[in-house]
């Protein structure tokens, strides 16, 4: 049983040189080099510094669709590092906090992806994480032998199965099965080995896993899914999720959701962290906070933001007769991000928003809580929203690196912690003991009729 206090979860997404899609050409920090691992490797030791529970990396497999060449000229998209590549890199100059890459279910096979995990995880020493998602971009299906983006539910439906698959492959070797006995010429015990022999509608996986089962049992899953499916998803197979929510109250009706989701598949609630992502601005006065956020927004060419709402929206305004001064339309939802494109649809009506306000918005910060102000404000807003069952911590989303992590770290964190909201010191040795979930039981121990004993020297 867990008897620790109930404290915020806090991880770091690294969005290229920032959140904001004017961040790479912000102050002292104006134009870091992406390809070069000593920014991360800056940002993730300032993270740690923080007691930070994650450092996290998300992915795309594929540029982006938006139109036109001056919108993407203002993009800092040409330095996406692949996030396994770079979370082994920077384990190596971490010690404590975990490391999250996003590998999609739609485009990799499951044997590839349960190594890859299994293989980070042991290279952290068990502070590994694996951000599941569907791919949603239509570019990264062209990328992959395919005309067009995969239907939106089906993505899930195999995703389902990808997850059920890589779960089981982790298990693969029992926990003790690596023996390393020299004198009597064993290296591991073959009665612990089982093979999974998986025939599914979207995979036939054979196995064993050539990997060990990982230092944390399965590293910890991450899903971000907003749709019904998604969130179907999340409820049955992720510890944490992240999320984009708008408002608290949206916040709260999400949270909720979540957890009677979790509880109906038979789960602990508590060992499904909801983490809605915050972009932030922290400054010393409101009026600072103000100014440095119109600063930021004057920066974000107009091409861009329109181009960026068509492509989140996938739809064309400009082509159906749309204009800036206009209002949204009626469209319908497409394959791609639904729960973002139903969270902007909600935004611009309730605000009365032009497709120019909301496209401004929208390229800012998509569906998530965006703010700006002093640090006490910024942790009053927090433990507002932990404290009225909106989240069980946040996803930080620093408009600008490596300041806006700085000025999170420096000062907002010590407030948190002298309001006893978050850790001095990390608890554990793993990214699952640091966030307080139960390492998982072995599958097949757990159920000795699933797989079998391989047959690769029958």
């Amino acid at each position: 049983m867990n008897t620790r206090p109930r404290r915020m979860i806090l991880a770091t997404f690294i969005h290229n040189s920032g959140a904001h899609p004017g961040g790479w050409r912000y102050g002292a920090s104006a134009g870091a080099d992406q390809h070069d691992v000593q920014h991360y490797v800056r940002l993730v030791k300032k993270a740690e510094e923080g007691k930070l529970h994650c450092y996290f990396s998300g992915d795309q497999q594929g540029l982006p669709y938006i139109k036109g060449a001056d919108a993407y000229a203002a993009t800092d998209y040409a330095g996406k590092l692949e996030p396994t590549t770079l979370l082994a890199a920077l384990a190596m100059v971490t010690s404590d906090i975990g490391l999250i890459g996003t590998v999609s279910t739609t485009y990799n096979e499951p044997y590839a992806v349960a190594r890859r995990i299994a293989s980070l995880d042991h290279i952290t020493r068990g502070r590994a994480g694996w951000n599941v998602v569907t791919s949603a971009g239509a570019s990264e299906a062209r990328n992959f032998g395919a005309e067009d983006l995969m239907d939106h539910d089906l993505r899930y439906e195999r995703a389902e199965e990808f997850v059920d698959v890589v779960k089981h492959l982790w298990d693969s070797w029992a926990d003790d099965a690596v023996l390393r006995d020299k004198a009597a010429g064993r290296y591991f015990d073959p009665a612990k080995l089982r093979q999974l022999n998986h025939r599914g509608r979207f995979f036939n996986v054979a196995g064993p896993l050539n990997v060990g089962r990982p230092p944390q049992g399965h590293p910890v899953i991450v899903q971000a899914g907003g749709s019904g499916p998604g969130r179907a998803l999340s409820a049955r197979t992720a510890d944490m999720i992240f999320t984009a929510q708008s408002s608290k109250d949206k916040g709260q009706a999400f949270y909720a959701d979540m957890k009677a989701r979790a509880t109906a598949f038979g789960r602990d609630p508590a060992h499904l962290a909801v983490i809605p992502s915050v972009q932030l601005m922290v400054r010393s006065t409101e009026a600072e906070a103000r100014a440095a956020e119109e600063e930021l927004l004057e920066l974000i060419p107009d091409a861009l933001a329109w181009s960026t709402l068509c492509m989140q929206m996938g739809f064309d305004f400009g082509a159906a007769g749309y204009g800036p001064d206009d209002h949204m339309p009626d469209i319908p939802l497409t394959n791609g991000g639904q729960w973002v494109q139903q969270e902007l649809m909600r935004i611009a009506r309730a605000d009365n928003l032009t497709l120019g306000q909301l496209a401004r918005r929208a390229t800012v910060s998509r569906a998530s809580f965006a703010m700006a102000g002093t640090p006490e404000h910024v942790a009053d807003t927090l433990e507002d929203w932990f404290r009225s069952g909106a989240a069980d911590g946040f996803s930080l989303s620093p408009n600008y690196q490596p300041g806006g992590l700085d000025d999170f770290v420096d000062q907002v964190v010590p407030i948190l912690q002298r309001r006893g909201l978050f850790r001095t010191d990390y608890e554990g040795a793993t990214l699952r003991d640091n966030l307080g979930l139960p390492r998982p039981a072995n599958s097949f121990a757990a159920d000795p009729s699933l797989g079998a004993e391989p047959d690769l020297w029958a």
